[in-house]
């Protein structure tokens, strides 16, 4: 008998050892890298990620998760680059190898639920507060990039520009709607703003709250600064373009001003 209790024992253990992921698994990857976008009204197809539930009901294309059968479950087809865009929208880096393994483990394993991970609380900036990218990513990864991606809801990302990365959101090789240190120049913040048209994000209303807004202009007016604190330069000589009653078109200088070369009154839309 005591034999038999031992071994039993060493098979309870054993099989706890290799139990596949738990839903607080997964969910601590998704907090990580997809609940940014997917979560809220505003989650790109009603695609929520921020409880077991919400996951398997799915977007408005129907279920992404179908449990024991991963290789049909389009949650694993997009972290994969199989399906696209591939997911996360802000990556490279994607998920990593073991990361994506342990999604496949638990939906092979038929998805079971369990208890979300709480999602970490958004930090309170002051109006004198130092800003990074990485306080304005979550709004433009969350409210911009499903679009403005290498392959968003839209297909090309409108304008050719993308708001998926902080290279992609300074790109001023068309023109530059990012100017370090002069937000009143910077088109990104004319559009979120209605100054410019069209006003962004493009299915609004629901616009970005004043507090999101106010963020970023924050964080231009401080030089756009990297994840490391870094102030980017002004691109000198790009082109910048304003779209309201008048559509302006000049050229940006050292010092963030612009030289204005035409001024051209539109028509009425």
């Amino acid at each position: 008998m005591k034999s038999w209790g031992v071994a039993a024992l060493a098979f309870a253990l054993a099989g706890n050892a290799c139990a596949g992921p738990s839903y607080s698994d997964v969910s601590a990857i998704l907090n990580a890298h997809c609940v940014v976008c997917h979560q809220g009204e505003a989650a790109p197809l009603g695609l929520r990620l921020d409880s077991h539930a919400s996951l398997m009901r799915g977007s408005s294309r129907g279920p992404v998760v179908q449990a024991g059968k991963p290789a049909e479950s389009e949650l694993l087809r997009r972290v994969r680059g199989q399906s696209q865009p591939r997911m996360p929208l802000t990556g490279p880096p994607w998920l990593s190898e073991r990361q994506v393994a342990m999604l496949e483990q638990w939906i092979a394993a038929g998805a079971p639920g369990g208890e979300s991970l709480p999602i970490a609380s958004k930090k309170k900036h002051g109006p004198d507060d130092p800003l990074t990218y990485a306080d304005i990513a979550p709004i433009l990864v969350g409210r911009c990039a499903k679009c403005h991606s290498a392959n968003g809801l839209m297909g090309r990302p409108p304008e050719g520009y993308r708001l998926d990365s902080l290279a992609a959101t300074l790109d001023a090789s068309d023109r530059a709607r990012v100017v370090p240190g002069n937000p009143g120049s910077s088109e990104l913040v004319r559009r979120i703003r209605g100054v410019s048209r069209p006003r962004m994000p493009f299915d609004g209303p629901p616009w970005l709250g004043d507090e999101e807004m106010r963020l970023i202009e924050q964080w231009i007016a401080q030089g756009a600064r990297d994840g490391e604190g870094r102030a980017t330069p002004v691109p000198a000589g790009a082109r910048v373009r304003f779209r309201g009653a008048e559509e302006v078109r000049g050229v940006l200088a050292a010092d963030g001003s612009v030289r204005v070369e035409r001024v051209r009154r539109r028509q009425k839309e």
